[in-house]
């Protein structure tokens, strides 16, 4: 009897179908997490990627699904139609849907200023929660209710009885299908703000096929069983407790598995599909067989204690394996989420459906078990990252939220035996070394590392006594033997500038890109740089011979902080972003771009670095297009002549001016620079001038037509499978394309009164600077010592024929006949002829035959 009156009172022409049940709410969770991916996204544009923002807009996110549940339960409970209440709320969801198309991005930007470069942590969650809880409130409150109406819709369906868990694990099977499809298909295909329109349409689709459904269900309005507050109490407890230690397993396992996985945007759709799926079958499972099942919420509880403790034994292990999956793509990664999320998730599935079904007999429904549960989840990412993580790391952290379950088991006899196996095995574990995932190469070590709410860092010497620093196990961002790259990288664009005071580096790494800036006299530095883990690790790269200290460096993200920031600069500077990290495409969007463009003098000049062996043909042209868009006179250059890391730089300014070498070649020989400029192979104006690849039109003929890279079409990163590709490619791929596809005309580039002098002594060198980088590509294996010089020689010699000025061949040439002499004097006297056959106008080859040979 106290079933029946806790149910529906059904009229006797209820005859709805179960499978269009079942694909409305499937529907539903489609549309919930489709939302939910694109504002996210939205949100981190705007506001930035930093830990405190990305928690900021989960917790809004939650909170107006809390509150949602909370002030629609009674409502709903009470409806005698709840699928007209249904329908209204899945049309709010859409019409404010798209509202969110211009309400979210507008929002984030008007306040970005207003938080200011360096906002207070505190101030900057505050912020990042208030705005979407605030914009999104509509369509989330909303959202919060959908899932008790539809409970109600399915136990009319199915004449009463218990559906909570399978309503709720249908529904997110939903969400795993709306993860996948906005994430693989969606926005890749039509773009954020047009992936936006296809959910409202979905839920257009739900609210009619909700009216359609619910004609023939007449139900009577629930009424709350009275129970002991005791019992609602303890559930209460239960549910927060359960969306807090799950979404705090999820943000901890995420943070591991980044370690692991590539780190894209596809990446974090397996790990977040691979949750949902688990949770889903948890709860369609425990859906079928509750009604006969032995086990209750002490036993549920236990397992899902246990299952996560084998998640944390597991994880150590899966480097390997993960190595080896990532040659399988997107389904590799999947894999490994599945191994991590699996198990986990379906016994969290299982016991929220159950302690929800426990709300639902007692309260009549399942608003207020949704409602609790999202509160403990809305605060879970903000305890993981800025609590567990920094005090236990990543691993420890999440034995600990593991035993966390226990806490739920009450304290009697059975529930003890039932708890003694994963306490155990918990103990266990917390008595281990917590291990770690960082991979030292053989003959290395590891010598310093900072496991942070944003990334783990770590400083790692190899077999060579090169030193390096790395993020998240397996993207470097530098080292000792880099040095010299990263103040070219920084030289470049502050000798294209005619007399630079201010500069501003976006990105940091190991700093010497920074520090190479500072060493320019009389300049202003500021740097800023996303990852404090990165920048902790600074002193371990420190130079004792730098005449300069650090400059400041802000700990923000790039796009806000230059949005934010009111200063102008001669000179700024975008390091090598990563295309396929995720967020890292955002940097290369046009907006990006257009702002950082407001930031410069008025005669301020931009250099965004490139890293051609980390991109994709498709990914270079969309950026290029891109810069192009904002900077429409931009040019590219080249950092250096190495093959195996090549860079371009796309220069850009506000008020383009052709280069004039006679006063680039006053500069370099100001005795203030040259002792800088000189260990870095930049004596003569040919030395920089050499290095430009291409101006405007060039550019644009390359690029082609195409999308952009925009906020609302991120190509850059969704092209992410395609960058991790080409990373597996010979690093000099793209490079060889470029200028094999590129016509340097000095015409675009020297001022007109100086053109005629120099694109007789240009033309030459940059067909030998080509000759030399194919040379370089053709270079097979690592030969060392008389088998280099036989392999390499000629490519060389073919470039000094071409320009005897191009150092970069002449020089190498002349240490290899050195070495021969002690060696191979046959050898080297040969060698030696040969470059002076080549480059007759040069004196060094003919000046050592006549010391060696008296030739």
């Amino acid at each position: 009897m106290q079933s029946e009156r806790a149910g529906d009172t059904l009229d006797r022409r209820s005859t709805v179908p179960l499978l269009p049940m079942k694909l409305l709410i499937a529907a539903s969770g489609l549309a919930g997490l489709g939302y939910e991916i694109v504002w996210t996204r939205q949100l981190a544009l705007a506001l930035g990627t930093e830990m405190m923002a990305v928690l900021g807009a989960i917790a809004g996110f939650f909170a107006g699904l809390a509150f949602g549940a909370f002030v629609l339960d009674g409502r709903i409970r009470r409806a005698a139609k709840p699928h007209q209440v249904y329908a209204v709320l899945e049309a709010v969801i859409g019409l404010w849907g798209l509202c969110a198309i211009w309400l979210l991005p507008a929002g984030a930007r008007a306040l970005a200023p207003l938080l200011g470069t360096a906002p207070s942590p505190i101030l900057l969650w505050s912020a990042s929660f208030l705005l979407p809880t605030l914009v999104l409130l509509p369509a989330t409150v909303a959202m919060g209710g959908t899932l008790t109406a539809l409970e109600r819709m399915m136990s009319a369906a199915r004449s009463g009885g218990a559906v909570g868990a399978g309503v709720y694990g249908v529904n997110t099977a939903g969400a795993v299908a709306g993860t996948l499809l906005s994430t693989f298909v969606l926005i890749p295909t039509l773009g954020l703000a047009t992936t936006l329109l296809c959910l409202a349409a979905v839920n257009a689709a739900c609210a009619v096929a909700a009216f359609h459904l619910g004609r023939t269900l007449l139900i009577a309005p629930r009424e709350p069983i009275q129970r002991p507050v005791g019992v609602l109490g303890r559930l209460t407890a239960s549910l927060f407790v359960t969306g807090l230690l799950g979404i705090a397993f999820e943000v901890l396992v995420v943070r591991l598995a980044a370690q692991m996985l590539q780190d894209t945007v596809y990446s974090f759709a397996c790990l977040l599909a691979a949750y949902l799926l688990g949770t889903a079958a948890g709860g369609m499972i425990w859906q079928r067989i509750r009604p006969t099942a032995v086990l209750g919420r002490t036993e549920l509880v236990s397992i899902t204690a246990l299952v996560c403790l084998g998640t944390a034994i597991m994880a150590p292990f899966l480097g390997g394996l993960a190595d080896r999956a990532a040659g399988l793509g997107v389904g590799g990664e999947l894999g490994i989420a599945l191994l991590l999320f699996l198990l986990p998730s379906m016994a969290m599935g299982a016991l929220f459906g159950q302690l929800m079904q426990e709300v639902r007999d007692i309260n009549g429904s399942v608003g207020w078990a949704v409602g609790i549960n999202s509160v403990g989840a809305a605060i879970a990412p903000l305890v993981a990252a800025q609590l567990l993580i920094p005090t236990f790391g990543s691993w420890l952290a999440l034995v600990l939220v593991a035993l966390g379950y226990l806490l739920l088991l009450p304290v009697r006899g059975a529930a003890r035996r039932w708890a003694l196996a994963p306490c155990a095995l918990g103990l266990a574990l917390l008595a281990i070394p917590a291990p770690t995932l960082v991979k030292v190469p053989p003959g290395g070590k590891l010598l310093a590392l900072r496991e942070g709410p944003m990334a783990t860092a770590s400083v790692v010497d190899d077999a060579s006594g090169a030193r390096y620093l790395e993020v998240n196990g397996h993207f470097r961002m530098g080292g000792t033997s880099s040095v010299r790259s990263d103040f070219r990288q920084a030289m470049l664009p502050l000798l294209l500038h005619p007399a630079p005071r201010t500069a501003l580096f976006l990105g940091v790494g190991t700093g010497a890109t920074v520090l190479g800036g500072a060493e320019m006299p009389d300049l202003d530095v500021r740097a800023v740089e996303l990852s404090a883990e990165a920048v902790v690790l600074l002193p371990w790269f420190g130079n004792p011979a730098a005449k300069q200290a650090m400059p400041p460096i802000s700990i923000a993200d790039a796009r806000r902080f230059v949005v934010a920031d009111d200063a102008r600069y001669d000179v700024v500077v975008a390091d090598l972003f990563h295309p396929a990290l995720d967020g890292s495409g955002a940097l290369y969007t046009t907006e990006h771009f257009e702002a950082v463009k407001q930031r410069l003098a008025a005669d301020g000049l931009f250099c965004q670095w490139l890293p051609l062996y980390q991109l994709d043909a498709p990914s270079l042209r969309a950026i290029i297009r891109s810069f192009l868009a904002v900077f429409p006179r931009g040019s590219a250059w080249l950092n250096h002549y190495s093959v195996r890391t090549p860079m371009l730089a796309l220069i850009g300014s506000r008020k383009p001016q052709p280069l004039d070498p006679d006063r680039l070649g006053d500069r370099l020989s100001d005795p203030r620079l040259r002792p800088i400029l000189r260990p870095l192979g930049l004596d003569q104006p040919i030395d920089l001038l050499g290095q430009y690849v291409a101006g405007a039109d060039a550019l644009a003929s390359f690029a082609g037509p195409g999308p952009r890279n925009t906020d609302d079409f991120p190509f850059v990163t969704f092209d992410a499978r395609r960058n991790v590709t080409a990373l597996t490619s010979a690093p000099w791929e793209l490079l060889l394309t470029v200028i094999g596809q590129i016509k340097t005309d000095p015409a675009d580039l020297i001022d007109p009164s100086r053109r005629a002098a120099w694109t007789e002594r240009l033309g030459p060198y940059w067909q030998a600077r080509n000759r030399f980088l194919r040379a370089g590509a053709a270079l097979t294996g690592e030969p060392r010592g008389a088998a280099l010089i036989a392999a390499a020689a000629p490519g060389l010699l073919d470039s000094i024929r071409l320009s005897a000025a191009f150092e970069p061949a002449y020089a190498p040439l002349m240490s290899m006949a050195r070495s021969l002499l002690a060696s191979d004097r046959a050898a080297a006297e040969r060698l030696l002829l040969d470059i002076e056959q080549a480059a007759p106008s040069r004196r060094e080859a003919r000046d050592l035959l006549a010391q060696e040979f008296g030739r």
